[in-house]
């Protein structure tokens, strides 16, 4: 699903499996969840055996993923990346940077969100463009989709950025024939900075009960004019 919404030379991996054998995790992860209840366990130890399947596909030998602030996962030199995992769904993009810079993937359920985080979540403008919308939980899509704008914005500026200081914009295509929808969508950055464009684009999915969105920025993003590929 991830795969679908980014390039050829972004390698990626994916399972709907929501635990894999003990001993996939290197002795470094292992201590990071150490103390960690089963779920967390699993989630951390899912995602990075997609990280290191990823990591194949690059033609480089499997090594520990650790974090560093924020849950930023820290990648071999000269590799970007993004993990990202829920309920049925666990997913890994990396890519060398000479071809990215920042990448940010996310995967949700695809259900409304808790009562009270849309408010947090979905700034006035974008939900007077999603009211007439169907067949589609919005609010869990931008949620999702900042979450991806925000995996791409850290790593650069190592800064946070609030739900609120994305603006999204979405545009939908033609729903598949086997109920699948998706399209892309543009992020108006309200709080700038001189490592990213003003606008971000990315690209949506929504398919069997998951909301999968992705954000890629190119490393000559100021070359092209600000554009950049999502």
């Amino acid at each position: 699903m991830i795969e679908s919404l980014l390039p050829a030379y972004v390698s990626c991996a994916a399972t709907r499996e929501e635990s894999v054998p003990d001993g996939t995790l290197f002795p470094e992860e292992e201590a990071l969840v150490a103390r960690s209840v089963p779920k967390r366990r699993n989630d951390f130890a899912t995602a990075r055996a997609c990280a290191r399947r990823a990591m194949g596909r690059l033609g480089l030998e499997p090594v520990a993923v650790l974090h560093g602030k924020r849950g930023m996962p820290l990648w071999p030199e000269g590799i970007v990346g993004s993990l990202t995992h829920c309920d049925g769904y666990r997913a890994a993009a990396l890519a060398r940077d000479a071809d990215v810079l920042s990448l940010g993937v996310d995967a949700e359920p695809h259900a409304p969100l808790p009562e009270g985080v849309g408010e947090l979540v979905v700034r006035p403008s974008e939900r007077v463009r999603f009211a007439a919308a169907a067949g589609i939980h919005w609010d869990r899509l931008v949620f999702s989709a900042k979450e991806s704008v925000f995996k791409t914005w850290y790593p650069l500026t190592l800064t946070e950025l609030d739900f609120d200081e994305a603006d999204l914009t979405f545009h939908q295509e033609d729903d598949d024939d086997d109920g699948a929808a998706g399209g892309t969508f543009t992020a108006r950055l309200l709080r700038t900075d001189p490592a990213l464009p003003p606008v971000l684009d990315g690209k949506w999915r929504v398919e069997d009960g998951i909301v999968a969105t992705a954000v890629l920025l190119r490393p000559d993003w100021r070359a092209a004019g600000g554009a950049q590929e999502g």
